[in-house]
């Protein structure tokens, strides 16, 4: 905790609805906060699978009319934000739902700023831009990883720049969040792996955050002891209930924790890799994490110490520096448990990138200006970011 005037602040939804059906609830959750012709944004992967229509059903039977835009892409840009908000004034539409994973609820948010406010989504880069309210806005999630449908951050890829846009804004917060867990069952291994490890290292960067604090500290340590009981089984059955509703509860816990402590260069690196080679954000975050955290480690040791323990290491009577190796070792075993690359370049082949050390250079200057490196607990020289992306290829 602080030793110098400090004010924390704690940023939730007005309401959260987490459990088997809480999806059910949408239309009077929307009504309640006004909506009554909202526009659902999500993106081509979930109209296909057919939860888009699972959730306009519901909207269907309640008499409510709405619009679906779903041209959302993975690692969302300025131009899907721009579109969607003409679409939202062309349909006379009065409010939002996203549906889906960090993607659809990013762009749903990039879309409420500018409506909202005017002006292009690039104005609100950094942090509490906006001087307007959102419209009335319920975040249905899809994914147990990103959280984002309970936090004030907003990420964006500027396509002129290939950067990612860090929006924090407490504005952007929605009103309503539901986890379902039922909309999870169907999340392929390789996605459940992914956005699991993303959680992880939610729960970890705000855990040895500068600016963490008791009511975040609960949240992370919670979620990474949930994230070690279940993620494991949730990719190995995803139709294993247990561990979805599991790791919904996991992935929230940790929004709630980096909500509120913010974040590290984890993100920041990450934030580079995926809008200059537009690679998947939970992949990236969990290749990145040990290496990251290995350059923190000195600066938070004892905290180190507790995640070994809450990953479930086993630690008696180690010296605190094996201990907190331990927390490390546990990431990683956890990492290929799961399934993800070892490192960038594998990483990147996957997708069909070509990652390449040339890059390293102008991501590292760009992760640097990255608002979410801000409360990294150890202050990294460019130097340093450089030396960490080449150690994680």
């Amino acid at each position: 905790m602080a030793v110098q005037e400090m004010v924390y602040g704690f940023f939730i939804p007005s309401v959260t609805l987490i459990g088997i059906g809480a999806s059910k609830q949408i239309p009077e959750k929307i009504k309640a906060l006004g909506g009554s012709k909202p526009l659902v944004v999500t993106d081509k992967g979930i109209t296909g699978c057919g939860l888009t229509k699972q959730i306009t059903d519901l909207l269907d039977a309640a008499g409510m009319k709405y619009e679906v835009y779903d041209e959302t892409i993975p690692n969302p840009t300025d131009n899907n934000v721009h579109a969607g908000v003409e679409v939202y004034k062309k349909k006379k539409c009065d409010s939002l739902i996203s549906l889906g994973g960090g993607s659809s609820h990013d762009c749903g948010k990039g879309i409420g700023l500018v409506v909202a406010n005017g002006g292009k989504i690039h104005d609100f880069e950094g942090v509490d831009k906006s001087t307007k309210p959102m419209p009335p806005y319920l975040a249905v999630n899809t994914t147990a990883g990103t959280a984002s449908e309970m936090t004030r951050f907003c990420i964006i890829t500027d396509t002129s720049r290939k950067v990612k846009m860090a929006i924090v804004d407490w504005r952007v917060t929605p009103g309503i969040a539901i986890d379902d867990p039922m909309l999870m069952v169907g999340m392929p291994p390789a996605l459940t792996a992914a956005t699991g490890m993303d959680a992880l290292t939610h729960a970890v960067e705000a855990y040895v955050s500068t600016i963490a604090n008791p009511m975040t500290d609960a949240c992370a340590q919670k979620s990474m002891e949930l994230i070690a009981k279940y993620l494991r089984k949730a990719v190995a059955n995803g139709k294993d209930i247990e561990a979805r509703e599991g790791m919904c509860f996991a992935q929230y816990l940790a929004g709630m924790a980096f909500n509120n402590a913010s974040l590290g260069h984890v993100h920041a690196m990450a934030h580079q890799l995926g809008g200059f080679y537009d690679l998947p954000h939970g992949e990236c975050n969990a290749i990145l994490l040990p290496h990251v955290e290995r350059a923190n480690m000195n600066a938070k040791l004892e905290r180190f110490v507790d995640m070994a323990k809450f990953l479930g290491e086993n630690v008696e009577g180690m010296s605190v520096r094996a201990a907190a190796e331990k927390c490390l070792d546990a990431i990683k075993q956890l990492s290929t448990d799961v399934g993800i690359p070892a490192g960038l370049i594998e990483l990147g082949k996957r997708y069909g990138k070509n990652v390449k050390k040339e890059d390293i250079a102008i991501m590292t200057g760009n992760a640097q200006k990255d608002a979410c490196g801000f409360t990294n607990p150890r202050c990294l020289k460019d130097a340093d970011v450089a030396a960490i992306y080449e150690a994680a290829l």
